[in-house]
C-alpha cells in the first residue's frame, strides 16, 4: 500500500524531459474508443486512456505498471510491493511527494497485485495541479530514488504491513491454502512478501527490477474527470512523450501450473476463538470465457440472502459467514471460499456442508431463475462502478495487468450473455474434488484432473471490441460554497414537518443520492434499551409484509439501485443510491421497508449470529481491545443510559437480549415522523416530484415523540497509560485520547483544524507520521486528528493518536509520542507547515465538496444545526487568514504533555518502560 517520506538524503542525476508545446500526431494516435473512453498510444509505446466526465469536479490521475508479484524472482519475494514504497520516496523534481500531496489535498495511493502495480492521485479539477499530477508520474517513471538508506528504513515499515496480515487467523489461513494449492505458479506467493526477503533485498536487485520495468511500453496511464481532451493530450506529450524505453525489450513468458491432480488439506493452529473452514478451486484466466461462467456461479452460491452456501450454512445456523474471492488475472486463477465457523458449532458440519453444496453442482445444476438473479447482481454493480469516473480510474488497473482494459467490457458483456448451459458446464468442469484445496492429500487410483489452457488470441479478442453507449460526461458543476448555497432549494414540506435540501445536477450516468432521516425521542426513553435501536433500522431490508428479504434484492438488482438503513437511539437515516429513472422505484421499496417492516425471527437470528460471531473474533485483536478500553477508561454514563461504555461481555448480553417482540415495540413508539426530519437529494432530480412523493406517503408516519437530542458533555479524560496482553499477535497498536471542550462554532475553530493536520493528518506527512514511519521506521500506519463537536452545547472535543507497530518498538512508539508531543507544544509550527497545512485543508474540502455522497451529509448536518453554506465558508476565510502565531496559540490552549493523555497499549509485549519525559526536544 502507500509509502511516502519527506526526508530525502541522496540527490541523483537526472535528465531533463523534452518538452513538446504541442501534441504531434507522429507521436500520439489514436487506437480505441469504448463506451467513452479512449485509448492513444505515445510514439514510446505507452498507451494513454481518457475518460471526461465533466459532472466530477476532481480529476484522477492512474498509472499502472503491468507487474506485479508473479513476476518475481527467488529470493524477490515482495520486491514488487516493496518497490511500491520506494517509488513515494521522491525524485530530482518531487524531492519531497509527501507536501505535494497534502498542499494539493490529494487522496492518492499505490497498490501491487499479482499482475500490476498502480499509482494514483484525486485531486481538484484545475489545470495547475493536472501539470503537477502528470509531471510527478513521469517523473517518478524513471527518477525515483532508490537509494540504499530508504531501504533501510522502509522494509521495516513493510515488515510492519506484513505483521499487519499475521494477525488475522483467516488472512493467514487463506495464504497458505493458496500457496498450498500451487506447486510453481507465483499467484501462490503473497504479493506482501515473506518476511526474509523483504528485509534481505538487495539495493542493486530492487534498482534493477525498477529499471526493468518501469518504462514507457510497459505502462498504461489513464486521466478520468473534469478535464478538456486536446489540452491533455498535449501535456501528457510533453511529459512523457520524450522518456526513452531501456534498450532490451520486455519479455513476458507465462508459468504454466501443471494440473492439480487430488484433494490438498491445510490445518493452521494458533491464538484465536473464531473457526474457519475454507476450500480454493483452480479456475480460467480473467480474460477466460469461463471466467464469466465461474463469476456468476460465485454469486449463485454465496449472495445474501438467496446464496446457496449462505442458505445451507448461515440460514440453517450452522456458521455465521460465508464470502469467496476469486481475482480477475492475466493467467489461469482461483476461486476461493471462506465460511466462518462459531466456536459453538461444529466446524466438521460446517465443511461438510461446505464440500456437499459445492459437489451437488454436477447433480443440482444451477436453474434459469438463479442465474438471472445472480446476473442482475452482478451488472448492477458493474452499472455502479462504471457510472463512478473517479473509482473506475482504479478498477480498470485489475483489467489492465489481465491483459487490456476493455477486458472490464467484454466481461460484464459475457455475464450480461450467460447461458444455464454455460455456467453448469463450467460449474461441473472445475468444482471438482481433485481440483480443490482444503486440507490432507486424498491418494485415489484414478486422479482426474482439469488442465486450465491460457488464454489464446487475446488481441484478437479486444482489438475490434466496440462496447455499448457511454453514460455521456455530464455538467460542470461549480463547488464553490457561493453556487452550492444558490443552487440549494431548501424549506419545509407543508403536510409534514420535515426539512428538505434539494440540488438539481446534471450528473454523469443521471445519477441520485437520496438520504431520508427522521429523529424522536428524548434519553429517557431510551435508557435501557440495549441494542434496538440499531437493530431495528438493520431488520427493516430483511423484509416487509408485501416483499421478502429476495424480492428486495431482486427488484434493488433490476432498477441497480442500493438502499440501506442506520439507527442509533434517536435517530434513524435511510440513503438511496439510484439513476433518474429508477428514483421512484426506489423510493417506493424504501417506503415499503419503513412503513410495513416484517420482522422476522430467523433473519433476526442470523443478524445476532453475525455479530457475536464477530466479537468472538476480535476478542484476542488488538485494535478491538484498545478501542474498548479506551471507552471504558472514559466511562461517564452508568450501565443502562443510551452513552454507557459497554464491556464485551455486557455486549454479549446486550445482543443475545434482542427479540422480534422488543423490535416491534420500539419500532411501533419511535418509529415516525414528530418534529425533526431531514430529506436531502442530490443528482438528476425533478424537486417537485420529490416534494409532492413525501408530503403523500409520510403524512400519516407520525410519532408522538419529540426529539430531545441525547446531551454528552464534555468531561475530562481519564489519566492513564494501560498495557494488554494479546499472545501470538504479530501487530501491537497504541491509541492516545486527549479530550477538551470545544465545538465547531468556537473561534478557535479554524486554527485546530490547521494543527490537527500538521499534528497527525495529512498525506504521510504529519509530526507523527514523519517522526514513526519516515523517521523511525518503527508504524506502517501512525497518525493523529482533532475531532471537534458540531453541538455547540455538548462541546465534548478531543484529540486522539495512534501508531501500529511491532511489539518490539513499543517503547520506541512511547517516545515518539511523548516527544513529538511536547515538541509540538513547545515549538509550535513553522511557516511553511502552515503554508502546505493550508493549502491542503481548503484543497481537501473542495474534493469532498465535489462528492455527491459527502456534499449530501454536509446539507443534512446544516438542516440541523440550522447553517448554511456560508457557515463553512467563514470557517474557510478564518482558515486562510492565519497565522503562525495563532495556530502556535491555540496548540499551547489545548495540547498537553502526554503524561495528561488516556493511553491504551495493547500486543504480544515482553515488556516495555512507559516513560513521561516531557522535555522540549530539538
Amino acid at each position: 500500500m502507500t509509502n511516502i517520506n519527506q526526508n530525502i538524503k541522496v540527490l541523483m542525476l537526472f535528465v531533463m524531459l523534452v518538452v513538446s508545446p504541442l501534441v504531434s500526431k507522429a507521436q500520439i494516435k489514436q487506437t480505441a474508443s469504448v463506451e467513452g473512453i479512449s485509448e492513444y498510444v505515445l510514439g514510446n509505446g505507452m498507451k494513454v486512456l481518457l475518460f471526461p466526465d465533466n459532472s466530477s469536479q476532481t480529476i484522477t490521475v492512474n498509472i499502472t505498471y503491468k507487474v506485479g508479484s508473479r513476476h518475481e524472482g527467488y529470493g524477490e519475494k515482495g520486491m514488487a510491493h516493496l518497490l511500491e514504497h520506494m517509488v513515494f520516496k521522491g525524485t530530482p523534481n518531487h524531492p519531497d511527494i509527501p507536501k505535494e500531496l497534502t498542499a494539493r489535498g490529494a487522496r492518492p495511493n499505490g497498490t501491487t497485485w499479482y499482475d500490476r502495480t498502480n499509482y494514483f492521485e484525486t485531486f481538484n479539477a484545475t489545470d495547475e495541479n493536472l501539470d503537477w499530477a502528470l509531471d510527478l508520474e513521469a517523473d517518478r517513471m524513471v527518477n525515483s530514488y532508490i537509494a540504499k538508506e530508504d531501504l533501510e528504513s522502509e522494509f521495516s515499515v513493510v515488515r510492519n504491513e506484513f505483521e499487519s496480515g499475521e494477525n488475522s487467523p483467516s488472512s493467514v489461513l487463506m495464504q497458505k491454502v493458496i500457496s498450498s494449492a500451487y506447486l510453481w505458479h507465483n499467484y501462490g506467493k503473497s504479493t506482501i512478501g515473506n518476511r526474509s526477503d523483504i528485509e534481505r533485498v538487495p539495493i542493486e536487485n530492487l534498482k534493477a527490477f525498477y529499471k526493468k520495468y518501469y518504462r514507457p511500453d510497459n505502462a498504461v496511464l489513464m486521466v478520468t474527470g473534469k478535464f478538456e481532451t486536446e489540452k491533455t493530450l498535449a501535456l501528457i506529450e510533453k511529459k512523457f512523450g520524450a522518456i526513452k524505453n531501456p534498450e532490451h525489450p520486455l519479455r513476458d513468458i507465462p508459468t504454466i501450473e501443471p494440473p492439480q491432480d487430488g484433494e490438498k488439506r491445510v490445518t493452521l493452529s494458533r491464538v484465536g476463538d473464531l473457526q474457519i473452514v475454507s476450500a480454493l478451486y483452480h479456475t480460467p484466466a480473467g480474460s477466460h470465457e469461463d471466467y464469466a461462467a465461474m463469476a456468476v456461479a460465485e454469486n449463485v452460491l454465496t449472495d445474501q440472502p438467496s446464496g446457496r452456501l449462505y442458505k445451507a450454512l448461515v440460514d440453517s445456523q450452522k456458521a455465521s459467514s460465508v464470502w469467496s474471492f476469486s481475482p480477475f488475472t492475466k493467467e489461469p486463477s482461483f476461486m476461493y471460499f471462506n465460511v466462518n465457523v462459531p466456536s459453538d458449532k461444529s466446524l466438521n458440519e460446517a465443511e461438510n456442508t461446505l464440500l456437499t453444496v459445492l459437489d451437488d453442482l454436477s447433480s443440482n445444476p444451477i436453474t434459469e431463475e438463479e442465474l438471472n438473479r445472480a446476473k442482475a447482481n452482478l451488472l448492477k454493480r458493474y452499472d455502479q462502478i462504471f457510472r463512478n469516473s473517479a473509482y473506475l480510474g482504479t478498477y480498470m488497473s485489475e483489467f489492465i495487468g489481465a491483459g487490456d482494459w476493455r477486458l472490464s467490457f467484454i466481461h460484464r458483456d459475457r455475464i450480461e450473455s450467460m447461458t444455464v448451459e454455460k455456467i453448469n458446464q463450467a460449474s461441473q468442469r472445475y468444482f471438482i474434488n481433485t481440483n480443490r484445496t482444503v486440507g490432507n492429500f486424498i491418494p485415489t487410483k484414478k486422479p482426474i484432473r482439469v488442465e486450465i489452457e491460457h488464454t489464446e488470441g487475446l488481441e484478437d479478442l479486444v482489438s475490434n471490441y466496440k462496447g455499448k453507449e457511454g453514460y455521456g460526461t455530464g455538467e460542470a458543476f461549480d463547488v464553490s460554497y457561493e453556487n452550492i448555497q444558490e443552487r440549494l432549494d431548501a424549506g419545509i414540506l407543508k403536510n409534514t414537518p420535515i426539512e428538505y435540501g434539494f440540488i438539481k445536477k446534471d450528473n454523469r450516468g443521471k445519477t441520485v443520492t437520496l438520504s431520508f432521516t427522521f429523529r424522536n425521542g428524548n434519553v429517557n426513553d431510551f435508557m435501557n434499551k440495549g441494542r434496538l435501536a440499531s437493530y431495528t433500522a438493520r431488520m427493516l431490508n430483511k423484509g416487509t409484509v408485501n416483499n421478502t428479504r429476495q424480492d428486495i434484492e431482486d427488484k434493488l438488482s433490476a432498477i441497480k439501485s442500493s438502499i440501506s438503513f442506520g439507527g442509533s437511539n434517536g435517530r434513524v437515516t435511510a440513503n438511496i443510491s439510484t439513476k433518474e429513472e429508477h428514483i421512484m422505484e426506489a423510493l417506493s421499496l424504501m417506503t415499503d421497508m419503513l412503513k410495513n417492516p416484517k420482522f422476522d425471527e430467523a433473519e433476526l437470528e442470523k443478524l445476532k449470529t453475525q455479530e457475536l460471531a464477530s466479537i468472538e473474533q476480535n476478542k484476542t485483536e488488538p485494535q478491538y481491545l484498545a478501542s474498548k478500553t479506551l471507552g471504558l477508561l472514559n466511562q461517564n454514563y452508568p450501565k443502562g443510559h443510551p452513552l454507557h461504555a459497554n464491556t464485551i461481555e455486557e455486549d454479549i448480553v446486550d445482543i443475545k437480549a434482542v427479540n422480534v417482540e422488543a423490535i416491534q415495540a420500539y419500532y411501533d413508539a419511535f418509529y415516525g415522523i414528530s418534529d425533526n426530519a431531514t430529506l436531502v437529494a442530490i443528482g438528476n432530480i425533478n424537486e417537485q416530484e420529490l416534494k409532492d412523493y413525501f408530503e403523500k406517503e409520510y403524512a400519516d408516519f407520525k410519532s408522538d415523540k419529540p426529539y430531545v437530542p441525547i446531551s454528552d458533555v464534555f468531561i475530562p479524560n481519564a489519566v492513564a497509560n494501560e498495557k494488554i496482553k494479546t499472545p501470538d499477535k504479530k501487530n501491537a497498536i497504541s491509541i492516545g485520547l486527549l479530550s477538551f471542550e470545544g465545538s465547531q462554532v468556537d473561534e478557535d475553530y479554524a486554527a485546530l483544524q490547521i494543527a490537527s493536520t500538521i499534528f497527525g493528518g495529512g498525506v504521510l506527512s504529519s509530526r507523527i507520521t514523519t517522526r514513526l514511519r519516515q523517521n523511525d521506521g518503527v508504524s506502517y500506519g501512525a497518525g493523529g486528528y482533532v475531532n471537534v463537536d458540531a453541538d455547540e452545547k455538548g462541546k465534548k472535543s478531543s484529540i486522539v493518536v495512534y501508531a501500529i507497530y511491532a511489539p518490539e518498538n513499543a517503547s520506541k512508539v512511547q517516545t515518539g509520542f511523548q516527544e513529538e508531543i511536547a515538541r509540538f507544544i513547545n515549538d509550535g509550527i513553522t511557516e511553511e507547515e502552515l503554508e502546505v497545512a493550508v493549502t491542503s485543508w481548503v484543497q481537501g474540502r473542495n474534493v469532498s465538496r465535489a462528492k455527491d455522497n459527502e456534499l449530501s451529509g454536509l446539507i443534512n448536518n446544516n438542516l440541523y444545526y440550522d447553517r448554511d453554506m456560508m457557515f463553512h465558508k467563514s470557517i474557510e476565510d478564518r482558515v486562510e487568514k492565519l497565522t503562525v502565531a495563532k495556530v502556535n496559540e491555540v496548540i499551547k490552549k489545548y495540547f498537553k504533555t502526554f503524561d495528561k493523555w488516556t493511553v491504551v497499549n495493547a500486543g504480544d509485549f515482553e515488556d516495555f518502560e512507559i516513560k513521561n519525559s516531557n522535555k522540549k526536544v530539538d
